[in-house]
């Protein structure tokens, strides 16, 4: 066992981690600097997501950080309604690591 599943019951591990976040702005970021984009559940903490992508990913995470994006509210004729609200987290990798999202093996 290592110490991040040690810390978090696996369990909860496997469900921090909703999906990755694959768009431009995203791209750019781990281009920049080596981080990749999460959306994440609302009560996950750094920790949380640092133990649940090194558990997952077999990578060691440099730094997390964290933004909470509040759903914007839309309209369908007379009906309103809102979007989800969205925690994403921006999880820098350590030099020399690599996270290879799109599903081919390596």
């Amino acid at each position: 066992m290592s110490a991040a599943t040690v810390k978090f019951e696996e369990g909860r591990l496997m469900a921090v981690l909703v999906a990755p976040i694959v768009s431009e702005k995203a791209t750019m970021v781990s281009e920049k600097s080596n981080a990749v984009t999460f959306k994440v559940l609302q009560d996950a903490t750094k920790p949380e997501i640092k133990a649940a992508v090194e558990l997952m990913f077999k990578v060691q995470v440099k730094g997390v950080s964290v933004v909470n994006t509040k759903g914007k509210t839309k309209r369908f004729g007379k009906s309103i309604g809102r979007r989800d609200n969205v925690r994403k987290a921006y999880v820098t990798l350590q030099p020399g690591q690599e996270l290879n999202l799109s599903g081919e093996a390596a």
